[in-house]
């Protein structure tokens, strides 16, 4: 009879609590309400093409735009293209990153390194990377070195920033007590301020990633 009670009692407060869910902040309604605004911005665009309203060669219909990307995705011409790309970001990235964590290591562990070497790349960093595109194209013409290089700049800053602020924040008695052990150069790298800095240099990789897919689309506008 207890356990009969406990059970009804656990249920009443579940229904209870299910009750008192705000409607906004329910799950599905969250999904539904997500969509709206989407199906909405959709049929708009559908009504306009349809009607007349923006001729297609301007906008096409969304129906135009699903057949297209059919068809290029059964002659394997998009897959094509979206290999390319991918191949670009990654080795963009790649070379952003490797030059990234360098120059963060410098900056981060040398005094002066952080002097030479800060004050500039914190003001290259405002550079937008639309910017960067006809510099680009004068020093090394249209092409994929222009390309990768615009993706490596674009993945640089976010690994160097992270990574330097990183090593700046190890503590300082950590570091002592690895002098005190003995501890110089690449081993007190390794032993204390790699493994101390990991969370920052795996946050910088996927800002870098996410980075160089944003300067992917002002790299491919080059040409």
């Amino acid at each position: 009879m207890t356990v009969t009670a406990t059970t009804t009692g656990t249920r009443r407060k579940g229904g209870a609590a299910s009750a008192a869910t705000p409607f906004w902040a329910r799950r599905g309604v969250r999904i539904a309400g997500g969509l709206v605004l989407p199906l909405l911005l959709l049929a708009l665009w559908q009504f306009v093409t349809t009607t007349g309203i923006i001729p297609t060669y301007r906008l096409p219909t969304p129906v135009s735009v699903v057949e297209a990307a059919v068809q290029l995705a059964a002659d394997g011409t998009l897959w094509v293209h979206v290999a390319i790309s991918i191949q670009r970001v990654l080795l963009g990235f790649a070379i952003g990153a490797v030059v990234g964590l360098a120059i963060a290591a410098i900056v981060g562990l040398s005094r002066a390194g952080e002097v030479l070497l800060g004050p500039t790349i914190v003001a290259l960093r405002a550079v937008p990377s639309l910017a960067w595109v006809p510099l680009l194209i004068l020093w090394m013409q249209i092409g994929e070195d222009s390309k990768v290089t615009l993706i490596a700049i674009g993945a640089f800053f976010p690994v160097f920033t992270t990574v330097a602020a990183g090593l700046h924040r190890v503590d300082p008695h950590l570091v002592e007590a690895g002098r005190s052990f003995g501890l110089r150069g690449w081993p007190l790298l390794r032993t204390i301020q790699l493994p101390a800095v990991v969370p920052s240099m795996v946050a910088g990789l996927r800002l870098g990633l996410a980075q160089a897919w944003l300067f992917l689309v002002a790299a491919e506008l080059v040409g």
